[in-house]
């Protein structure tokens, strides 16, 4: 039984507006939007935080989770040109552009496998060149030659893409993929749902209905996924707040996310002019409101390789309970000038979990333990 001492809580609350939305969460009332405004523009981060590690905890216990993997990036090429990317270019020619092949990518991820990765990550870009079946051959090459690993892969945007290419439908699509070896999808590409912000960072990006459907059309052919937004840049808390509630009636439609992971944008090398990165304050009471509105998804993830590691653990006691993994090599983030290392060893991770006061657990990508370090 998780305990939490409601006199303390009342005495440290600063923001008396608080009070109504405390008692929905100590009486499990579902939290409206007003309360996830409220929550935004309430400067009372500890109390924030407070309910919410009360919340984890309720859920998962002392346990704080991370994965060893790796993630893949195949080709930086794109035929999107969104405004808050750094990682892709449109033009073959670019001097950064790149491809790889099939003999580099089951070198990267026989590496991983030796490091004891259960989970390759892969999301790319859209190549004009690639078709469906390039696609798909990457899928069903690593699968081939390593048949234990989890292929985690393509985003709601890539999917609609192979759509496109292909001339199937999304169920046909991810059918396909899922016999090729596809073991779950990310979230990426939610960006914001808000439709004017859309117009702003991601003109040529799905929207936010063609992302749901895809992710709910994956959950009813078994396959999980996560699901993301990104703050800190031209939306608004009522954007991240309606972003937030849409992707929980989705979840209570087919239950299939197993995580939301907050994504905090990153300003450099990008076209949107916005020069600074956010605060930790911000980063922080993103992810505590996310875990008190998200009421019926298992799992928060603190990005490391975004909000940079000491962040991360502190969030541990803010409503994440998820740290993400070693990753290996990324390059997204970091090419948007992510400060955080671009690989995170075991030993390291297991540490940051410890130090929050929480109980390190590696796990599988559907969360389940693969070991347990409670000693």
């Amino acid at each position: 039984m998780i305990n939490l001492d409601i006199e303390k809580l009342l005495n440290l609350t600063t923001d008396k507006d608080l009070f109504p939305i405390i008692d929905k969460v100590l009486n499990e009332e579902r939290l409206s939007f007003e309360d996830g405004l409220k929550l935004f523009q309430s400067n009372d981060i500890l109390t924030i935080g407070s309910l919410a590690n009360y919340i984890t905890e309720k859920k998962n216990g002392k346990y704080a989770y991370f994965v060893i993997n790796r993630q893949l990036n195949p080709t930086n090429v794109c035929v999107l040109d969104c405004k808050f990317c750094a990682f892709a270019t449109i033009d073959k020619n670019d001097p950064k552009a790149y491809e790889m092949n099939y003999e580099e990518i089951i070198n990267k991820v026989s590496h991983a496998v030796k490091e004891g990765a259960s989970e390759v990550h892969i999301v790319g870009g859209l190549h004009p060149d690639w078709s469906f079946k390039d696609y798909l051959n990457i899928v069903s090459i690593i699968k081939k030659n390593f048949p234990d690993i989890h292929i985690k892969a393509f985003t709601a945007v890539e999917i609609d893409y192979f759509s496109k290419l292909s001339g199937l439908d999304y169920e046909e699509v991810l059918q396909k993929l899922k016999e090729a070896g596809l073991g779950s999808l990310p979230g990426g590409g939610a960006e914001i749902f808000s439709p004017e912000v859309r117009r702003i960072i991601a003109p040529k990006k799905i929207g936010w209905k063609k992302y749901l459907e895809i992710h709910k059309t994956a959950h009813r052919l078994g396959l999980h996924s996560t699901t993301t937004m990104l703050y800190g840049h031209v939306e608004s808390y009522k954007d991240r707040v309606d972003h937030i509630l849409k992707i929980r009636d989705a979840q209570d439609e087919t239950g299939g996310f197993t995580c939301f992971i907050p994504l905090a944008y990153q300003p450099e090398n990008n076209d949107l002019n916005i020069g600074k990165h956010t605060s930790g304050i911000d980063d922080l009471k993103t992810i505590a409101i996310s875990r008190l509105l998200l009421d019926n998804i298992p799992h928060i993830k603190a990005y490391w390789v975004m909000i940079g590691e000491k962040i991360a653990q502190v969030a541990l006691n803010f409503g994440a309970d998820d740290i993400d993994g070693t990753v290996m090599e990324e390059k997204i983030a970091h090419f948007a000038g992510a400060k955080s290392p671009t690989q995170q060893q075991k030993e390291k991770l297991i540490r940051l979990i410890k130090e929050a006061g929480k109980i390190p657990v590696e796990r599988d990508t559907l969360y389940n333990p693969i070991r347990i370090y409670d000693k």
